[in-house]
């Protein structure tokens, strides 16, 4: 990982708590949440950093569980990206690889994000994360080369606040992911006591 040139100044973090559950009736949780909710914390903390690899972020899910519904667990993952000091989201971005196209990308749409994603990590110092979620297929190749393309030409601070929004977001994606293949787990395996790593639910996600 090249070492970042400059470091954006260093925002305290803030001191607010997680945001309170839902009020007023919820939906019950569903299977895949139970079994997030009823993880030894070791677990849920080793699951939680495939998702934002911030310790403290996933330290902060993981305490704040049970969760009564979908809903609160991704508030908290938000705001838990929200109060991130300048330090967690170093850390996070480390543990991150920049984003790839899908098999059977055309050849020339491969070379030219080779080549955008190496200038982009030459010079901000870490991968580039974007989440495509809510673009069809079809169109995530041009949303992705236009996106690094319209990023290269950032100020690196100002590029650092929106590649950390946008890890929120992926972060919100992989919850929801980790989620269903949980209860996926749940279905095929009740009752077992393996951990959330051990059905290998996470390959990182660019």
């Amino acid at each position: 990982m090249a070492v970042h040139p400059r470091r954006a100044p260093r925002r305290p973090p803030l001191s607010s708590p997680l945001p309170a559950q839902v009020r007023g009736p919820v939906s019950p949780p569903g299977a895949g949440l139970v079994r997030f909710n009823s993880l030894p914390p070791e677990h849920a903390r080793t699951a939680l950093l495939h998702c934002c690899g911030s310790v403290r972020w996933a330290q902060r899910v993981a305490d704040h569980r049970p969760y009564p519904d979908t809903a609160s667990l991704l508030a908290a993952g938000d705001e838990a990206a929200y109060d991130m000091s300048q330090g967690d989201l170093t850390e996070a971005l480390a543990r991150e690889s920049s984003a790839e196209l899908g098999h059977g990308a055309p050849f020339a749409a491969l070379l030219a994000l080779d080549a955008a994603r190496a200038e982009y990590e030459r010079t901000f110092g870490h991968a580039f994360v974007i989440c495509l979620d809510g673009h069809p297929p079809e169109e995530q190749i041009s949303q992705l080369l236009a996106a690094i393309r319209r990023r290269m030409g950032h100020e690196i601070d100002e590029e650092r606040s929106i590649a950390a929004d946008e890890l929120r977001l992926v972060a919100r994606s992989r919850l929801l992911c980790l989620l269903d293949r949980l209860a996926g787990a749940h279905r095929d395996e009740p009752g077992d006591g393996r951990s959330a790593a051990d059905f290998g639910l996470f390959a990182p996600v660019g």
